[in-house]
């Protein structure tokens, strides 16, 4: 039976009238699905979804990768739902806050301090302040091979979407390549003396560093006295509880962790070498970094999901988990796929974890058109998502119907394939890139 979208689509229109770009994160925005089918999401269990009409759904990158767990998880469910009856937000610090901090710091051995806000920007701004203070320095490097690092300017500003942002903070951030070293060496020495940190996550698009590259890049910005900020909000409980580095044997100054943390709950966190976080407190003879100070920074349903995802992960093993879940839905998607004899097209790429599609037009190249087509079918046939990006809820059943509704999709792509132009097959307009300069 065909799907219907009309309370979707009448949700989104209304949502698009109230709110600026449809969604309160551009990610979520309705320019980035099928235009006749924008799924407007009522409730989730485990790893299913079901829209406003009812439609039921297996559901990939979660939150956008945060809901590690699956929707409603049970036990983090019961650790929020027992905190709310003792009260969420204090004049002063509360017990949990100290728990949560010590579940943490026990769960990423590597750091000495750890401070908690509610998004990821909010660390990652905080780090770069730090980092500033720490040197006296004013240039941010960060890793061009890398989407995403902050909402704030100084990243922004980097993007098509700098609007609205002074050229003079612009010129604040620079970029290095990832896993080249001797185009970091360049670029300190481009910038020589006003580098303070160097941002970038451990691992790009999945790809393991090459050989000697994350401790080589550590000892080069420390020679250069800069600060290296690991960005774990992807890689940080997915990859291992410990985060990404801890896979490599190297330790940054500073990590921020976010997203899947809290298992969909808001929590972020800041965590770093004491000496560079005790600039942000109380206990230090320098000028004071006003780091993180939030109203929500340790509201209790927020640490209470973290300390319950930590210990489900402990219990479970869930990093082990989703690499074979991954795994699973790897080999049945390119299975399905290499029988439709569409293997240069259609593909799976990223750490089984971490998982992505990519879809390719007639001359090989990444298609937004050819990603509408393949998403529409995809929701027409009972699976949604941006991504394969998997949460550990997935079960063998949810594996095979994803498999089946890649089958359903393929057809249609070779018919758009064969013709040269998917556009009859996008049920209206084509998504586009998140950042882009124009609507």
């Amino acid at each position: 039976m065909p799907r219907v979208f009309d309370a979707s689509i009448r949700a989104a229109n209304r949502l698009a009238h109230l709110v600026p770009g449809g969604a309160h994160t551009y990610a979520k925005g309705p320019d980035q699905y099928p235009a006749d089918c924008p799924v407007v999401i009522e409730r989730g269990l485990g790893s299913h979804v079901w829209d406003v009409d009812g439609n039921e759904y297996v559901e990939y990158g979660s939150g956008l990768r945060a809901v590690i767990l699956g929707h409603a998880h049970p036990r983090v469910v019961e650790a929020v739902a027992a905190t709310l009856g003792n009260g969420t937000n204090f004049v002063r610090p509360s017990l949990l806050e100290l728990q949560a901090a010590e579940d943490f710091l026990a769960a990423v051995p590597t750091m000495e301090m750890v401070k908690f806000a509610k998004n990821g920007s909010d660390v990652t701004t905080a780090a770069a302040k730090l980092a500033r203070a720490a040197t006296g320095r004013d240039v941010i490097g960060i890793c061009r091979d890398q989407p995403f690092f902050s909402t704030d300017d100084w990243f922004i500003g980097t993007t098509p979407m700098a609007s609205g942002i002074p050229e003079s903070t612009r010129e604040l951030t620079v970029s290095f390549p990832y896993g080249d070293l001797d185009a970091a060496r360049l670029m300190f020495d481009a910038y020589d003396g006003r580098i303070a940190a160097i941002f970038l996550e451990v691992e790009s698009g999945g790809t393991t560093p090459p050989p000697g590259y994350l401790r080589g890049l550590i000892d080069l910005a420390h020679r250069r006295g800069a600060v290296v900020v690991f960005d774990e909000m992807i890689t940080g409980f997915r990859w291992a509880l410990g985060g990404a580095h801890s896979l490599h044997g190297v330790t940054p100054d500073l990590c921020t962790f976010g997203k899947a943390i809290g298992n969909g709950f808001s929590v972020s966190a800041l965590a770093g070498r004491r000496d560079l976080m005790e600039l942000g407190g109380l206990n230090t003879a320098a000028d004071r970094v006003f780091l993180l100070s939030t109203t929500h920074g340790a509201e209790s349903t927020g640490l209470a999901a973290l300390r319950a995802t930590i210990q489900v992960h402990r219990d479970d093993d869930v990093a082990r988990r989703l690499m074979t879940i991954g795994a699973r839905l790897r080999e049945a998607v390119e299975a399905v796929v290499a029988e439709a004899g569409l293997s240069d097209y259609v593909q799976v790429r990223g750490r089984d974890c971490n998982l992505v599609f990519a879809t390719l037009d007639e001359t090989g190249s990444p298609s937004q058109p050819y990603r509408t087509l393949f998403m529409r079918q995809l929701i027409h046939h009972g699976v949604v998502g941006p991504s394969f990006v998997v949460s550990a809820a997935l079960s063998d059943a949810d594996i095979e119907t994803t498999a089946a509704a890649v089958g359903a999709a393929l057809p249609v792509y070779a018919q758009a394939l064969e013709s040269g132009d998917a556009t009859p097959f996008l049920g209206g307009r084509s998504v586009k890139p998140v950042f882009r300069a124009r609507v």
